[in-house]
């Protein structure tokens, strides 16, 4: 008899699963990251499971049919998606689910050097990831920046394309840009470098605006950008991307990651490449520079006794840049006959960070090193370039009090510099390299007062070889009188120690010659900033946050080139008055249950100088508004979405040179750059997009001066306000694989 019931039993379940033999896969992500332990079901059945460390999922025993699946996580909004299950196709799904308030949730570095949410953060940090850059899709992180508040992307040259990147109105030399932390892209390297960073390599971008010279020192003086490249353990194990436009410009994106031994890796690549020639204003000139630019990137981190750090990430940049007549070729290079511009880029990087073994400390060597080797010509001009930076810093993260969280630092920098020009030479012609040495020591501690008070106190003291001992301080203040208020304020200084020929281009571009008057001295700064962040809850129909923010920047010994006195020099002097740079920028962001996403931003602004005489002279290429907006839409049951994006900006005051005839406007017009992307999501994790850039077809007019006589000079390519680039199509495919 038992037997009997075994067999009814085993023949009634037999009987019954084919209708409980489907298998659902996938795997539960946000932002390009695996979302652990992630809750899915098949709903109205009591089937589900829950996704592993790595977001990782399987439903075995699902329903035949279609079927809905919800998933949900703590922190994260609840997301319902269609499936059809069936018992000879097993499902690989891609699952997408949005943090609850993201911003409310994000970890931020950059501000204290420690990792921090942003709403505990005492400065105010914006972060970026690449879902929103995917919005309007770029080949380099220079492009990309132009979707940010008042940072604004500055072509400097309409022949090579070269740029810097603003903040708040101040020139590219005045931000710094690291790498996990490390000041490695900055000088010789911040004109050709920023476009040799690859989006595969970003896990996020944190910008902070105003002087962080406390703890970064020289070059951040009109805030940083630091570049947080990807976790090789909670990266995709691959990512491809691929795009192309109608100006046949393509750009390949790939990553992959493994595990070797104890340790993770990530090996990335990209390769951009534009040779179409175009001119469209037929002015004999190349509208936008060829590139040929090959980018790669290697992560490593190694897992070590009680969760201690140890990362080590290497890069290799080499781009071929050329602008020019249409006629050149690489046999007219430096010669006198064909105009062109062309530039040969060859960069290497070595980062990392180690946790050092000391039992109830925490104790972190950072170091970094790099080469940065420039071979161009100018027309007839030659740059040939090397600069090797080396870095270390020690940081000891201590915790002092129960309401004193202080950081101690001590850092090391080696510049050496050498060129073909006047700056590295001797009155007798005798060549001597620039070599400076930046020890420094710094401290920080953070004071909670209370639940609703934090205060940040900062000191640094570095000593140049060159220049001497320099003291940067800072406050940070942050007063939260509920979870969704936050004020913060801050004051403080910064310095700068230049490069002229590293940053700007306009010394060795175009007719002008180059006149030094004294010896340079360390720019200082002095800074006060007022933030204010709402979060807002949009009744159960979306969540929003609006910020605003209040900046005023003193300079004083602030280095300027003058193009006004002479048409045929560039003049750098210490101003004798001092410069200002000040405003006021609105933020606001919102995300709605009904798919709609909202961002916009505007930046006010006014940055100047005023000479000894009283005289006071608008910066050039410096708009006094600024904004940019991004709006989204998604069709969930169809896994269609659209992006609308865009920047707009007030008139700028330009160089123009009336000695010689000169007829263009002083000022440019307001303008707009506008652009439209539609993406489709495959539950493989396939997304085909496409779209238009720059569909209102704007094109700057009067782009370079005497086209007609490159060699003479009244040549000048530095009138430049926009991309040279009017309306063109793009499509694209981006797969990632968990």
């Amino acid at each position: 008899m038992q037997k009997l019931y075994i067999t009814i039993i085993y023949i009634t379940i037999y009987g019954f699963l084919p209708a409980f033999a489907g298998e659902i896969r996938g795997t539960v992500v946000s932002k390009d990251k695996p979302v652990s332990f992630a809750s899915v079901v098949v709903m109205n059945t009591t089937i589900g499971t829950q996704a592993n460390e790595e977001g990782k999922f399987i439903i075995t025993n699902a329903p035949n049919g279609q079927q809905t699946i919800q998933v949900s996580s703590v922190g994260y909004k609840t997301r319902t998606i269609n499936v059809n299950v069936s018992a000879e196709k097993s499902n690989n799904l891609l699952i997408e689910i949005e943090e609850e308030n993201a911003q409310l949730n994000e970890v931020v570095v950059t501000g204290t050097m420690k990792e921090t949410t942003i709403n505990e953060s005492p400065a105010p940090i914006q972060i970026l990831n690449p879902t929103f850059f995917r919005k309007n899709p770029t080949p380099n992180l220079f492009e990309s920046l132009s979707m940010v508040n008042g940072v604004r992307p500055q072509l400097n040259c309409n022949v090579c394309s070269t740029g810097d990147i603003h903040i708040n109105g101040m020139e590219g030399p005045y931000t710094m840009v690291l790498i996990d932390g490390m000041p490695i892209v900055s000088a010789l390297s911040t004109v050709y470098g920023l476009s040799g960073i690859p989006n595969s390599m970003v896990e996020r971008i944190e910008v902070m605006k105003g002087p962080a010279s406390t703890l970064y020192g020289s070059e951040a003086v009109g805030g940083l950008i630091n570049v947080i490249t990807k976790n090789p353990g909670k990266a995709p194990k691959f990512n491809f991307d691929w795009n192309t436009t109608s100006y046949l410009e393509n750009n390949f994106d790939a990553s992959v990651k493994a595990k070797i031994g104890n340790a993770n890796a990530l090996f990335s690549g990209n390769y951009f490449m534009f040779g179409n020639r175009v001119d469209f204003n037929q002015d004999n000139f190349t509208d936008v520079t060829l590139q040929n630019r090959v980018s790669i990137f290697n992560k490593w981190t190694f897992q070590r006794p009680q969760n201690r750090a140890f990362n080590l990430a290497a890069r290799y940049v080499y781009e071929d840049r050329f602008g020019g007549e249409m006629q050149w070729k690489r046999n007219n290079r430096g010669g006198n006959e064909v105009y062109g511009e062309s530039i040969f880029t060859k960069r290497w990087e070595l980062l990392g960070n180690y946790q050092l073994p000391i039992a109830n400390e925490k104790v972190i060597f950072n170091f970094s090193v790099n080469q940065h080797d420039q071979n161009s010509v100018y027309g007839i001009t030659r740059y040939l370039a090397v600069q090797r930076i080396a870095f270390g810093q020690l940081l000891w993260d201590k915790k002092l009090a129960k309401n004193h969280d202080a950081l101690f630092g001590a850092t090391i920098r080696n510049t050496y510099y050498d060129d073909n020009t006047v700056i590295t030479q001797t009155t007798d012609l005798k060549n001597t390299p620039d070599r400076i040495w930046l020890p420094g020591i710094f401290i920080q501690d953070e004071i909670t007062a209370g639940s609703k008070n934090k205060v940040l106190l900062g000191l640094r003291y570095d000593y140049n070889s060159k220049h001497g001992g320099l003291f940067s301080p800072r406050l940070n203040w942050k007063f939260s009188p509920d979870k969704d208020n936050i004020f913060r304020f801050s004051v403080g200084n910064g310095y700068r120690v230049v490069n002229l020929f590293s940053e700007d281009h306009a010394a060795l571009t175009g007719s002008r010659k180059v006149v030094i008057k004294n010896a340079l001295k360390p720019e200082r700064s002095y800074n006060a900033n007022l933030d204010y962040q709402k979060f807002i809850t949009l009744g159960g129909k979306g969540y929003g946050n609006i910020q605003f923010n209040a900046f005023y920047t003193y300079f004083s010994n602030k280095i300027i080139a003058d193009y006004d006195q002479d048409p045929e020099l560039v003049v750098y002097d210490n101003l004798k008055g001092y410069g200002i740079s000040k405003g006021i920028a609105f933020n606001g962001e919102f995300a709605f249950t009904s798919g709609l996403k909202a961002f916009i931003g505007g930046t006010l602004m006014e940055v100047y100088r005023v000479e000894s005489n009283e005289l006071k002279i608008n910066q050039i290429q410096t708009p006094n508004f600024t904004g940019n907006y991004a709006i989204s839409y998604g069709f969930e049951k169809v896994s269609l979405s659209f992006d609308l994006t865009g920047n707009v900006y007030s008139p700028m005051r330009l160089p123009v040179v009336r000695e010689y005839g000169d007829t263009r406007p002083e000022y440019s017009p307001w303008f707009g750059i506008h652009n439209i992307q539609a993406t489709k999501r495959f539950k493989n994790g396939l997304q085909i997009y496409g779209g238009l850039k720059n569909f209102t077809n704007f094109l700057p007019k009067y782009p370079i001066f005497r086209a007609d006589a490159p060699f003479s000079e009244q040549f000048d390519p530095s009138y430049n306000y926009a991309p040279m680039q009017r309306l063109r199509g793009f499509i694209g495919a981006r797969i990632n694989i968990f």
